[in-house]
């Protein structure tokens, strides 16, 4: 899910994170039936903290090996190529825009993991057969520029008719749907609002409005977006990016402000869930059952948000007080059933595309 925001977060405020694990560099990654590794396949955005990885060691006696493999569509494209012979034990990374496409191509084999019943219903996209368990979740939202909109003395938009009226005229910087991870989440946004067809009449307004589009999150965020507090030297106050961003903004801050520089249109947003599965013909499906319930505990659902800057999926998990004091929860984040998404997803970005660009 969201691979650009973690990428550009973790190198642009945070520096490099640890993942306090032994990192595949393409030789053969796959653990054996005895042996003491459990490999993570997943994206270039997953980070955990080393502390909590040594706890999942010392629990289990297995030491966690990292198999990253580009973004998030790259590497369930390459886990579809391996099928039946993974590269790893336990594939993470999965959001529910690529879900069906990954069941359909049975990569997974079912497992219950431990701590699912304190996982909210709405977030276990796969209950009959629990192939993946969901493991963290974010919401795509326009961002603002909270100066920008004191200045002006005008209300920054809450919703997505917002966007279309005439106060907000040439503010607006999107992403590519067909190129970046939040410009797809945008443009589902869209449709889950105003349905399969209504989504084509909005963005014509959207367009008529002034919309800007470039290709992915770092361009939208840093060169165009006025409120951004590594670059913000664009002339739109307005993003498409993360609800998790504000507290992005903040996380360096020696003195940290009242409130972050950025705020999030709440009536904007689309929700992704990320999921974990155990890969059919793993090596070590003990070892990647240990690790699924592991990804499942209050330490590592804990560890989550200050590392991939997203929501743990338990519901009794602890929030840090940088997500509580300067995060938004959105209570009505859009979705889209993952089978609706496969099945439009590729004619929705065409027409998108003819319209728009």
């Amino acid at each position: 899910m969201n691979s650009q925001l973690r990428r550009a977060i973790s190198a642009a405020l945070f520096g490099s994170l640890a993942l306090g694990a032994l990192v595949g560099c393409g030789e053969d990654s796959k653990s054996g039936a005895d042996s003491k590794t459990v490999t993570l396949v997943t994206h270039d955005s997953f980070a955990a903290s080393k502390a909590v990885l040594k706890e999942f060691t010392k629990e289990t006696g297995y030491k966690v090996r990292v198999q990253a493999g580009g973004d998030a569509g790259a590497a369930v494209n390459q886990a579809i190529l391996s099928k039946g012979h993974p590269q790893g034990d336990v594939f993470f990374g999965v959001d529910n825009t690529l879900l069906s496409r990954a069941l359909d191509n049975d990569l997974f084999t079912p497992y219950t993991a431990k701590g699912l019943d304190k996982v909210p219903a709405a977030l276990q996209l796969d209950r009959a057969e629990h192939r993946v368990t969901p493991v963290d979740f974010g919401d795509i939202c326009v961002n603002y520029d909270r100066k920008y909109f004191a200045d002006k003395k005008l209300a920054p938009p809450r919703t997505l008719d917002d966007l279309t009226k005439p106060a907000y005229k040439n503010l607006l910087v999107t992403e590519n749907a067909a190129t970046s991870s939040p410009g797809l989440g945008f443009l589902l946004a869209t449709a889950a609002k105003y349905g399969d067809d209504g989504w084509k009449g909005y963005w014509k307004k959207l367009r008529a409005n002034g919309v800007e589009v470039v290709d992915g999150w770092e361009q939208a965020y840093y060169d165009r977006f006025s409120g951004s507090a590594g670059g913000g030297k664009g002339d739109r106050p307005l993003v498409v990016s993360y609800a998790s961003s504000p507290p992005a903004e903040v996380a360096d801050a020696k003195t940290k402000p009242a409130k972050a520089p950025t705020g999030v249109a709440t009536g904007t947003c689309f929700r992704q869930v990320e999921f974990a599965g155990l890969l059919n013909g793993a090596g070590n499906t003990k070892g990647g059952k240990a690790l699924l319930d592991f990804l499942l505990s209050k330490r590592f659902q804990e560890d989550v948000p200050l590392n991939m800057y997203v929501n743990p999926a338990r519901e009794d998990a602890k929030l840090p007080e940088l997500f509580t004091r300067y995060g938004v929860r959105i209570a009505d984040s859009a979705t889209l059933a993952p089978q609706k998404i496969a099945k439009n997803r590729e004619p929705w970005v065409k027409t998108w595309s003819s319209l728009v660009l």
